[in-house]
C-alpha cells in the first residue's frame, strides 16, 4: 500500500533527466481497458457494455429536431431541458455508454458562489435540478450529497476575495459564513488551521454522482418521448447551402443509419473539436491530463465539508470515510493525440506532476501523510481558451450548437448551461446573458490558431486557484492583433490590455516603457521564466482589492481630459459597412434608433434581440452614396451606413447582424474593415483648439455639430472624423486609414503639446465614461437588460412606426412599468468599488452592482446596478427616491446616495463645447 507522505518523499529524492516540452505535452500511455469500480470514488458506475461490436440500443430514427451528441453531463442536461421545454422529436447519440468519456470519472463537486453573478445562478439551477427536481419527477436519487464547502484563505487578499463572494450571496439568497481559524478547526477537527488568515463555509454546497445524475436525466427526458441511444458512434455532420449560400446544418450520419435534422448539439467533450471538423466547424479547446486521488479510510473524516484550498491548489472531495484530493497544477499533460478507442479508461498517474497537491494536501490535513492510496484516478477533460465554456450557435454553420469545453465544471454547470442551451436552441438565444460562454466572445482569427489555443487554455489552466482580481490581464499569447500605434505608445509606456486578440491601451507608466515578452508557460515544461519583466511586475501591482499604486497615474489622464485635452488609441473597435439594395430595411430593423436621417449623421443606437434584450451599443453613421474610397467609404449606389462597434465584442456584434440578415432574407453586404483602418479620439475642453490646427475643417458648433461625421484632410491625410464622445467631453475621433496613422497621430500630438495633450488608456475611459453615466456592454447593459431598463429609452423610435426587432417586448414594459432599472449610486469613503457589491434599500437585498469605477472629478466611487422591488412590483421614481441605500464591500456596509442622472454634467453641456 502506498501512503501520502511516502509517494511525496519518493518522487522528491529520484534522480531523473528532466522532460523537455516535446516529451511532458506528448499523449501518455493510458490503459485500455474499462476501469474498475474501486478506481473512482462512487459506489457504482454506469454499466460498461459486454460486446465492443454492438450496435446501437435503440433503432434510430429517420429525422429528429435536435440530435445531441455526447451522452456526457451536458449532453444529458441539454436533451432533459429541451424535453422538458416540451421539444420531444429529440435524440442523443452516445458513441459508447453514457458517462464514457470524462464524466465519469469526475469529481463531482458544487460550490454555490463564484466571482459572477450568472455563474451563481447557473450553480443554483444544477443544484435544484439535482437535489430536488429530478427526484420528485422520477422518485429516483440522483446521489446528491449535502456535506457543504469550506474555503481556506491562507492571507489577507484570499479572504477578501472570498468576503466578496458572501456579499453577492446574500443578494441571492445563499447562506455562507466567514469562520476564524479556531471557528474552522471547529467545524473540521482534522485540519491544520497554524497557517490560516480565515475561511468562508458554505453549508449548502455539496457532492454530485455522475452516474446517478446521468441516468436520472435521460429517464426524465425519455419519459417526455426523448430518445437517448448509445453503441451509436457518429461518422459525419451533412451540411447543406441554401439560396443565400448560407451553411445549415442538414444530417446526422453513423455507421448504422442517417438522421435528417435542422440542429446539432456538440456535448462531445474532449472529442468536440474532432465533431466539429466534420462540419466544418472551429472548436477551440485541448485536452490535458486532470488527476486525483482517492485515499484509504481516514477516523473521524465522516460529514466533513469539501474543502477548496486555492493558495495551495488543491481541493480534498469527502467521499464517505476517505478523500479524493487533486487539484490544478502549473505543468498539466497534454494529450495531443486524442483517442476515438477511450471509453472508461484511465491514464497512468504522472507523480511528477501531482506530487504538488499532495503537499498541499497533508499541510492542510497532516492525518493523510499516513494514509495509504486507494486508487488513482487521471482522465482527460478538455480545456479553454479563458477557462469558461464553449456554447451557442457556431459562426460557420446555422444549427450546429456547441455544448462543450466545460474546464473539469461540466457536472456543477451542467444544470445551467443545459437548460440555456435548450433555450437558445428553441428560442434563438438564451435566458441569461450568456456572453461570456458564448463562442462567438472569441475572434475567428484566433479559433483555429493552435498556439493561441495552446498557450491561453494553459495559463487558464494553471490559474484556476488565483484569485480573481478585476484587473489581471493573460501573459499568453498576446501581441496577437496590433494596430498601428502600438510601437510608439509602447515607447511611451503604454501598459496594454488584451481584448479579443488585440492590445489596446491600458494606462501609461511614467516610468518607461513595459513590452511583452513571449509566454513561458510560467516555467513549466523546462522553459526559462522570463526575469526583469516589467509589465508582469506592473501587473502584479495591480493584485489587491485596494486603490492600485498608480492610482495617482489614471487620476491624472482622467483629469487631463476633463480639464484639458488627451488622445485615445480606440483602433480596437470593429468597423463594419452595411450596403445593398436592403440596407435600409435592414437598417430600420436591426437599430433601435432611426439611423436614417441625411448623410452626414452619426446615432448612437442599441441592436436587440427578439425578447427586447441588448445585443449591443454602437454608433451607425449614414453615408453618402457614390463610388467606393476604401477604407474611408464603400461603393454604394444607394442607402449605406458605417458601423463603429466596441472591439472587445466585435465578432458578437459581426453574427448578431449577419444571422438577422439571414432570418429576415434581407439582400446585403456586411464588410469588415476592422483591420485596415486605426482610430483616435480627441476629448477634452482643448480638442478643439488642437484639432482645428490639424484638419481642413471648421470645427465650431455650427458647421460640425455635435453627432455628425466628415471626411476631412489631417495633416495631408484623408481621415472620418466624427464629433463624439465615450467619456462627456467635447471631442473628436478619427477613423485613419492604416498608413496614415502614424502621420495624423504625430501632427495630433505636435498641435497638441502647447496645450498639455497626453495619452490616456482605456482605465481611464472606464472612470470617465461611468462618471458621465454612459454604459459598457456586458457590465450594466447585457442581453438580458431592455434599453427602458438601463436608461437607454431614448435610443428607441417607439414614437415611430417603423417596426424593430424587439419593439413589441419594449411596449409592453412602458405600459405595464419596469419590474427592474439600473441606478447609480455614489459613496462619500474612499474605497474602491468593482461590481458584485451588495445593494440594499431599507436593509433589504435588491440588486447588486454591475459596474463600479472611481469617479476623479466627482471624486467619489461611483456604481451602476440594476435593482428589483422585493414585493415584485413597479421599480418607480419614487421607490428610488423615498429608499435609504448601503453598499456592502467584503462584508462592511457604506451608506450610498442614489441617482436617477448621472452626478456628473447631466444637462450634457460639456459634449456640446459649453464650458461656462
Amino acid at each position: 500500500m502506498a501512503f501520502l507522505g511516502r509517494a511525496v518523499r519518493r518522487v522528491a529524492s529520484a534522480v531523473r533527466p528532466p522532460l523537455s516540452p516535446l516529451c511532458r505535452t506528448t499523449a501518455r500511455s493510458y490503459s485500455s481497458e474499462p476501469t474498475k469500480e474501486k478506481s473512482v470514488p462512487y459506489e457504482k458506475t454506469l454499466q460498461q457494455k459486454d460486446d465492443a461490436s454492438s450496435g446501437p440500443t435503440k433503432p434510430l430514427p429517420r429525422s429528429a429536431d435536435v440530435v445531441v451528441i455526447g451522452g456526457g453531463s451536458l449532453g444529458c442536461q441539454t436533451i432533459y431541458h429541451l424535453a422538458k421545454m416540451g421539444m420531444t422529436n429529440v435524440v442523443l447519440l452516445e458513441r459508447d455508454r453514457l458517462t464514457a468519456g470524462t464524466t465519469w470519472h469526475t469529481a463531482g463537486l458544487l460550490w454555490q458562489l463564484r466571482p459572477s453573478d450568472v455563474e451563481v445562478e447557473l450553480l443554483a439551477h444544477t443544484r435544484n435540478v439535482i437535489s430536488k427536481d429530478l427526484e420528485e419527477e422520477t422518485g429516483l436519487h440522483t446521489g446528491w450529497i449535502q456535506n457543504g464547502g469550506l474555503f481556506i484563505a491562507s492571507n489577507k487578499q484570499r479572504l477578501d476575495e472570498y468576503k466578496r463572494l458572501m456579499s453577492l450571496g446574500k443578494v441571492y439568497g445563499i447562506e455562507s459564513h466567514v469562520l476564524s481559524p479556531a471557528e474552522t478547526k471547529d467545524l473540521y477537527p482534522l485540519m491544520n488551521v497554524d497557517d490560516l488568515y480565515g475561511t468562508l463555509y458554505v453549508p449548502k454546497d455539496g457532492t454530485m454522482d455522475p452516474a446517478g445524475t446521468c441516468t436520472t436525466l435521460t429517464r426524465a427526458a425519455a419519459a417526455r418521448g426523448a430518445k437517448v441511444i448509445e453503441n451509436c458512434p457518429v461518422t459525419g455532420i451533412q451540411v447543406r447551402a441554401d439560396d443565400f449560400g448560407v451553411r445549415r446544418v442538414k444530417a446526422v450520419e453513423t455507421a448504422h443509419g442517417t438522421i435528417e435534422t435542422p440542429c446539432v448539439v456538440n456535448c462531445a467533450g474532449v472529442w468536440a473539436t474532432k465533431l466539429g471538423q466534420m462540419a466544418g466547424v472551429k472548436v477551440p479547446l485541448v485536452a490535458m491530463h486532470h488527476a486525483y486521488v482517492v485515499t484509504e479510510r481516514i477516523e473521524g473524516i465522516q460529514n466533513m465539508p469539501n474543502v477548496r484550498d486555492h493558495d495551495a491548489s488543491v481541493y480534498l472531495r469527502l467521499q464517505g470515510d476517505a478523500l479524493s484530493v487533486g487539484g490544478y497544477e502549473n505543468n498539466p499533460v497534454f494529450w495531443d493525440e486524442v483517442s476515438d478507442d477511450f471509453a472508461f479508461s484511465l491514464f497512468d498517474l504522472d507523480w511528477d506532476v501531482f506530487t504538488q497537491h499532495i503537499e498541499g494536501a497533508v499541510n492542510r490535513v497532516p492525518g493523510l501523510e499516513q494514509t495509504g492510496i486507494k486508487s488513482t484516478v487521471c482522465g482527460p477533460e478538455s480545456f479553454t481558451a479563458d477557462h469558461k465554456p464553449l456554447m451557442g450557435e457556431a459562426p460557420e454553420v446555422r444549427g450546429f450548437f456547441l455544448g462543450c469545453g466545460f474546464n473539469s465544471a461540466g457536472m456543477m454547470l451542467g444544470g445551467g448551461c443545459g437548460r440555456e442551451l435548450a433555450h437558445w436552441i428553441i428560442h434563438g438565444r438564451p435566458e441569461k446573458d450568456m456572453y461570456g460562454y458564448d463562442i462567438r466572445r472569441f475572434h475567428n482569427s484566433l479559433t483555429d490558431n493552435a498556439s493561441w489555443i495552446r498557450e491561453r487554455s494553459h495559463e487558464s489552466y494553471a490559474k484556476n486557484y488565483s484569485v480573481v482580481f478585476p484587473f489581471d490581464e493573460p501573459l499568453a499569447s498576446r501581441n496577437m492583433r496590433k494596430d498601428p500605434f502600438h510601437q510608439v505608445l509602447t515607447q511611451q509606456g503604454c501598459v496594454f490590455q488584451e481584448r479579443h486578440g488585440w492590445e489596446r491601451p491600458g494606462w501609461f507608466n511614467k516610468d518607461g516603457a513595459a513590452p511583452l515578452k513571449d509566454y513561458d508557460y510560467y516555467g513549466a515544461y523546462d522553459i526559462k521564466k522570463n526575469v526583469n519583466y516589467k509589465y508582469n511586475e506592473l501587473l502584479g501591482k495591480e493584485y489587491t482589492f485596494d486603490f492600485p499604486p498608480h492610482h495617482d497615474v489614471i487620476k491624472s489622464e482622467c483629469l487631463s481630459c476633463r480639464h484639458g485635452v488627451a488622445v485615445f488609441d480606440m483602433s480596437y473597435f470593429g468597423k463594419f459597412y452595411l450596403t445593398g439594395p436592403d440596407a435600409k430595411k435592414a437598417a430600420d430593423w436591426l437599430f433601435t434608433a432611426d439611423v436614417n436621417k441625411k448623410p452626414g449623421s452619426t446615432v448612437y443606437t442599441c441592436m436587440l434581440n427578439k425578447k427586447g434584450g441588448t445585443e449591443a451599443d454602437l454608433t451607425v453613421s449614414r453615408l453618402e452614396a457614390g463610388a467606393a474610397n476604401l477604407p474611408l467609404a464603400p461603393q454604394s449606389d444607394g442607402d449605406a451606413y458605417y458601423l463603429a462597434i466596441g472591439g472587445g465584442v466585435a465578432e458578437h456584434n459581426w453574427n448578431h447582424i449577419r444571422t438577422t440578415l439571414q432570418d429576415q432574407g434581407f439582400h446585403c453586404q456586411l464588410t469588415d474593415h476592422s483591420e485596415d483602418m486605426g482610430m483616435i479620439s480627441i476629448q477634452g475642453p482643448k480638442s478643439r483648439e488642437v484639432l482645428q490646427e490639424v484638419l481642413d475643417t471648421d470645427l465650431s458648433n455650427e458647421d460640425f455639430p455635435f453627432s455628425t461625421h466628415k471626411v476631412v484632410s489631417a495633416a495631408g491625410h484623408q481621415v472620418r472624423a466624427m464629433r463624439l464622445s465615450f467619456v462627456g467631453e467635447l471631442g473628436w475621433e478619427l477613423h485613419i486609414p492604416k498608413g496614415s496613422c502614424l502621420a495624423v497621430y504625430h501632427a495630433v500630438m505636435a498641435a497638441g503639446a502647447k496645450h498639455g495633450i497626453i495619452n490616456s488608456g482605456y482605465r481611464a475611459i472606464d472612470s470617465l465614461s461611468i462618471e458621465k453615466g454612459y454604459r459598457h456592454w456586458h457590465a450594466d447593459l447585457r442581453p438580458d437588460d431592455t434599453p427602458l431598463e438601463s436608461g437607454l429609452g431614448f435610443t428607441c423610435k417607439l414614437k415611430s412606426s417603423v417596426p424593430f426587432q424587439g419593439r413589441e417586448r419594449l411596449e409592453r414594459q412602458k405600459q405595464e412599468g419596469l419590474r427592474r432599472r439600473i441606478v447609480c449610486f455614489t459613496i462619500d469613503e474612499k474605497v474602491p468599488m468593482f461590481g458584485l457589491e451588495a445593494i440594499f434599500r431599507n436593509g433589504t437585498p435588491v440588486g447588486h452592482l454591475r459596474r463600479s469605477d472611481y469617479g476623479f472629478f466627482v471624486d467619489k466611487t461611483i456604481g451602476y446596478g440594476y435593482i428589483r422591488n422585493p414585493d415584485g412590483g413597479v421599480v418607480s421614481a419614487d421607490f428610488i427616491k423615498k429608499g435609504e441605500f448601503t453598499l456592502e464591500r467584503m462584508g462592511v456596509t457604506y451608506k450610498a446616495k442614489a441617482h436617477l442622472k448621472s452626478p456628473f454634467d447631466p444637462e450634457n453641456k460639456r459634449i456640446k463645447g459649453i464650458y461656462a
